[in-house]
């Protein structure tokens, strides 16, 4: 089991605290990505820079290909600027795993259309084992999961600690790892980052669509 994979696991099987959103999960799964990585040895950190470290990529064929993926000569690839280009489209990727390792499974709904319905966690060990992460409180995969308002159940969003609130790598309480908290750190700010352009966004598709009733368009 890796990281990222108990984090979708997590998401897709608890009830998120808001809709999840698939840019906001890929954004995570790519810094729990790294925090793996980081874990194996196969990349240091150098400030908040990915270096090639000293062991192999693991076993598990994403992270593998997450290994391979990192910048190798300088200059070395931020971990900001890792997250926004190893992320897009990251969420899509882990759950075409998931599915092809069926872990996924989209049940066929009755009636004429025999059509799939939405994708659905089967029972199974990688899923009994992320279950028992997230019960103990594993405070990397709490973190990522709060960030996308996956809460403990029985816990309400007021009383937990939100990733998004996060402004400084001594603001990540309960890791000891210098260098995964800056990882948090630093997904905390793309997922601000991104919250920002999509209001942005929606603030101007607003405004066009009053200029456009105002033409009489």
């Amino acid at each position: 089991m890796t990281t990222p994979r108990d984090l979708l696991i997590v998401a897709t099987d608890m009830e998120a605290g808001r809709p999840l959103e698939q840019g906001e999960l890929s954004l995570a799964l790519a810094g729990a990505e790294v925090i793996d990585l980081l874990a194996a040895r196969t990349v240091l950190l150098d400030g908040d820079h990915i270096v090639p470290g000293d062991r192999p990529a693991p076993d598990d064929r994403l992270l593998a290909e997450a290994a391979g993926a990192i910048v190798r000569e300088a200059p070395h690839e931020s971990v900001a600027d890792w997250l926004w280009r190893r992320g897009r489209g990251l969420s899509a990727v882990y759950r075409a795993r998931l599915e092809a390792d069926g872990q996924l499974v989209r049940p066929r709904r009755r009636g004429l259309s025999f059509r799939a319905g939405e994708a659905e966690l089967v029972d199974s060990a990688e899923r009994s084992a992320a279950a028992e992460r997230w019960a103990s409180d594993d405070p990397v995969l709490a973190t990522l999961a709060q960030a996308l308002g996956v809460l403990p159940r029985g816990v309400r969003a007021a009383d937990s600690p939100d990733l998004t609130d996060v402004t400084d790598v001594d603001d990540v309480t309960d890791v000891d790892d210098d260098a995964v908290a800056t990882v948090l750190a630093t997904v905390s700010d793309a997922l601000v980052e991104l919250a920002a352009v999509r209001q942005r966004r929606s603030v101007e598709e607003a405004a066009f669509d009053n200029i456009w009733r105002g033409s009489g368009g």
